[in-house]
Order: structure tokens, then sequence, then C-alpha cells
């Protein structure tokens, strides 16, 4: 009977030991496996390099703490759960949730009154508890500190008119990593990025890119120059912006641009290559337009782009409005599809574009690649949809169009490209064109021409007015990029392919990788929920205290025919 009872506590103690040892183990060596078809948990090779190279401790203070319903739950989740991986990478990062609504009134007052002149604003957050209507401030916010430098990341990504809040909350979630990498990137940096407006070729005014530059100036330092004013543009601009030029460039500017380039920097440009508005043609009934003369077109098609002398027709687009009648002295409109107009949707899965919305652009022409001497990669980023043609100048344009449905057999010319990205070694333009004369006033400035560039990209989209926000004449107040007037609604893709296109020029670490990430969303069906809820509810409290007891009954059923 000893001999047995030793044994037991000898397999005991081994059980113990065991488990001790597996213990050990795990507390050194830790390991995960995302399971999830959509990688949610896995965190992209840029980001961890970029997190791994923090050399100090970042202290990171999220504001959304305290009791949410179940969407702004799974954003506090998702946070605490890219902020532990985040973690895993570098020890150094300590975080906190903090509730700026916990506290007497008059706490509360003081870190509302604080937040807000961080330019931290709140949103009002109103939902059902149960029992009666919560209403809220929330701060989506996290405060990132790290060797003296600040950065807010912005956790709820901003809610238009018409917006779903589930899938808003969706795409917050899908873009924590990024806007963690992308903060921790510019707290590292030795210095802000410098991107030049080119001015003085008619170019989009300061008025029609303020939202674009407001938004760059957040990260960056902006500013606009006209090339005249420059020997030459040196490696300290890490991005110019061409955008939408209507006159032509002297052959000195142009050099300054081929050089730049052939030093490594870095273009985005944004050409219209008819200037057509729908002002033009309301104005002439009809209209001609005539192909904008810049003097860029055959450095561009040295480059490995040519834009086609036409305008896209797509049956995918946006609506203008018309006049169909008159109530009284009053017109009355209506809005017609107009096919100059694209809607544009990504097809792409670079993560320039993405799982970006739709792109409305206006009176796009086509791109054709060409080849390159140099070894140049041409990625088409967007295109027109598979219903569209093209219309070759001369053209005259005219609201006519608008009294006959379209005949979709005619548009059938397939997808157009409108937007492309260059990278490679780009050959200059200038090779083997040079006067005697240019050389001799190269030598006298101290100017070395360059053949043939390093590494470097360029971004060609057929199109500018996309990019331009709407002013206000009476108010000069503007509306954010993207905004139709017509339909009333925001095309976010507009501002997301911007910012993408400007961040991916200017990306070393290519960050933009963790941004292409989707987490899929999978809302549960509102109308079959509401109308099972109780049947489930039974089901979830019922059916375990039932198995219990049925397992409870057989149970002991069994021990007295055993031991009876």
């Amino acid at each position: 009977m000893n001999l047995k009872r030793t044994s037991h506590f000898v397999q005991l103690a081994i059980i113990i030991a065991i488990v001790l040892v597996i213990n050990v183990i795990a507390h050194f060596l830790y390991f995960e496996i995302d399971l999830t078809d959509d990688r949610r948990f896995t965190l992209s090779k840029s980001t961890k390099n970029i997190v791994a190279s923090a050399d100090d401790n970042i202290t990171i203070k999220v504001l959304l703490d305290g009791e949410f319903p179940a969407g702004f739950k799974r954003l506090q989740n998702s946070v605490k759960d890219i902020l532990d991986n985040l973690r895993d990478i570098n020890p150094k990062i300590v975080y906190e949730f903090e509730d700026p609504n916990e506290g007497t009134s008059l706490v509360v007052e003081r870190k509302r009154k604080q937040l807000i002149e961080d330019k931290l604003v709140p949103i009002n957050l109103s939902y059902s508890d149960g029992s009666q209507l919560v209403q809220k401030a929330v701060f989506p916010f996290a405060i990132i500190t790290y060797k003296g430098k600040k950065q807010i990341v912005n956790l709820l990504e901003e809610q238009k008119l018409g917006d779903d809040e589930d899938v808003i909350l969706n795409k917050s979630v899908s873009l924590l990593e990024y806007k963690f990498a992308y903060a921790f990137q510019k707290m590292q940096a030795d210095r802000s990025k410098n991107i030049l407006f080119t001015q003085g070729n008619g170019e989009l005014e300061i008025s029609q890119t303020f939202r674009l530059e407001s938004e760059l100036r957040k990260f960056h330092k902006v500013g606009r120059i006209s090339l005249d004013t420059l020997m030459k543009l040196d490696s300290t601009i890490d991005l110019v912006i061409v955008a939408s030029p209507n006159s032509s460039f002297t052959l000195q500017n142009l050099f300054k641009l081929d050089q730049y380039v052939m030093h490594g920097g870095k273009i985005l440009w944004l050409m219209d290559k008819f200037p057509v508005s729908l002002d033009s043609i309301n104005k002439y009934k009809f209209y001609v337009p005539t192909e904008n003369v810049t003097g860029l077109d055959d450095m561009l098609f040295k480059y490995g782009v040519r834009i086609m002398p036409d305008l896209i027709m797509d049956l995918e687009c946006s609506q203008i409005p018309q006049v169909v009648g008159m109530a009284g002295d009053k017109p009355q409109t209506r809005l017609f599809p107009w096919n100059y107009h694209l809607a544009v949707a990504s097809e792409n899965v670079h993560p320039i574009v993405n799982n970006i919305d739709r792109v409305n652009m206006f009176f796009p022409s086509s791109i054709d690649t060409l080849k390159t001497e140099g070894k140049v990669n041409k990625t088409i980023l967007l295109k027109s949809s598979k219903y569209s043609r093209t219309q070759l100048a001369p053209f005259r344009l005219t609201f006519e169009m608008l009294k006959v449905n379209p005949d979709p057999s005619k548009y059938n010319n397939g997808k157009k490209p409108v937007a492309v990205l260059l990278e490679g070694e780009f050959e200059s333009f200038f090779n083997n064109r040079l006067t005697p004369e240019f050389q001799n006033t190269l030598n006298a400035i101290g100017v070395k021409f360059k053949a043939k560039s390093k590494m470097t990209s360029q971004i060609v989209v057929s199109d500018s007015d996309f990019a331009k926000n709407l002013v206000n004449a009476a108010t000069n107040e503007t509306e954010d990029i993207g905004f139709n007037k017509w339909e009333r609604r925001f095309y976010k893709g507009n501002k997301d392919f911007l910012l993408n296109s400007i961040e991916y020029l200017l990306d070393e670490n290519n960050i933009l990788e963790s941004r292409s990430k989707e987490i899929k969303l999978r809302l549960l069906d509102s109308v079959k929920t509401k109308g099972e809820k109780t049947k489930w509810q039974l089901i979830n409290v019922l059916l375990p205290v039932l198995l219990l007891i049925v397992f409870g009954v057989i149970f002991t059923y069994i021990r007295k025919r055993k031991y009876a």
C-alpha cells in the first residue's frame, strides 16, 4: 500500500516538474501562429524594421479607455493587439490606456481643455447601453513620445456624410499598423522631407492645392518655386510636383527637371493634355479644346510614357446636372452620367492603390507606355473600366450627347491607363542633344551633365483636376479633396491616391506596404439578428446548463451501476 502511494507521489512530482519546465521554456521561447486568412496579426517586414531600429524609450498614451459599444470596443482591442505586437519587437515601447472622461468634473474639464489645445478634437458618440441612450465625448487618439518628439495618431478614419459606421471602423482597424509605423518613421527621421510645387507655367494656384498642401505640411516642408529663379534642383529637394502646367517650359528649365531626375530626384506629374471644363462648354454651347503645349511631351516620351492626344469616355462615371424643365420661374435640374468624368476603380494590388475607393477624374487622356533605353519598370496604377473608349483630337464637346442614352457596344476599346508609375534608371532627355553653346554655358557655371540616372521613380497622371480642392468664391472656404459638388459626395480615392503616391515616392522603408493590408469586414445580418435574438440567447444560456444536468445524471447512473 505504501509503495502504491509512493508511486502516486512520484508521478505527481514528475507531472509538476514537466509543467514547470514547459513554463520556463515558454518564458524564453515565444512564438505565435497567425491562422487568419487576412493575416491581421502579422506585421509587415518594413514595420518590424522601423520599430526595431528605435534606440530609445517610446511612450504611447492611448485615449481610448472605458466602456464603448461593440464597434469601438473592437477598435480598442485592435489597438492593444497592435501595441502588444510592436512591444514584442522592441521592449522599449511602453503604452497605457487613459480615459479622458474619468475623474471629477473639474479634472475632466481640465483634461479636455488641454487636449483641445493640442488640436485633439473629440467626436460625440451616441449609443444605447441596453437601458438608456448614452452620449459620450470620445478622443480616438494615441500620443507618441520619443526623444522629446511628439506625434499624434488619429486612430479613427474620418466619417463623411453617408458613410457606414461599421465600414469606417473596419478601415480604421486595417490602417492601425500603417499609422503607428508612419509615426515612428517620422519621429526617427533626421529631417523633414522637402516638397516643391513648380509655378510660373500656369500650374494650379495655391488656393486650388490648399487642402493637399495642408495635408503634406503635417509631416513635410512644402513650398513653391519658379524654376527660373534656380540654378538647379539639388538633392535637398526630395520631391517635385508639376501640377497642370499650360505653357511651354524653356529649354533651361527642362534641363533642370531632367538633371534633377538624373541625380535621383523624384517627380509627380499631374498633366492635362487638353484644358477642358464644364464652364467652357456652358459658355460656348459646344467647345473644341486645343492641346496644351508645354514642351514636356518629348521628355516624358524619353522616360517611357506618352500622354495620347485624346479624351477617355467611360460608362463608369460620375454625374452632372442639366436643366430638364421649369417650375414657374425656377429651372428644374436632374443628374445625368457624364462619360468624361471617370469613376476609376483600382484593380491593382500595388500599395499605392490597393484597397482605395474610386478616383473621380475629369477629362483624362490615355497613357501609352514605351520601350526605353534604360531599365525602367512601368506599373499601371489606374485605368478606365472595360466599358470605355477614346475620342481622338480634334473633337467637339457638347451637352447634346446627354439627350441620347449611350450605346454600350461602342464603349468597347478596353481599359485605358490614366496613371503610371515609372521606376528604374532613366536616360537623360538631353543625351546626345547638347549643343556646344549649351555645353559651354554649363562649363561656365560649373554644372556637370549626367546622362543616366540613379535608381529613382516618377508617377505620371493624365489629369490634375482630381487633385484640386473646390473653393467657394464668396467665402474663400475650401472643400476637401475629392468632393463632388454635383453629386454632393466625397470620392475618398482622390485623396488617398494622391497622398499614397507622394508617400511612396518619398518612402525609403516601404511602409506603405502595411497600408495595403485589408481586414475583411464580417458583419452580422442585422435583420436576422434582431429576429432570432431571443432564440440564440436561450441557446447560449440554457444549453450549457442542460448539458451539465445530462452529464451529471449519466455520471451518477454509471457510478450506481458500477459500485452498487
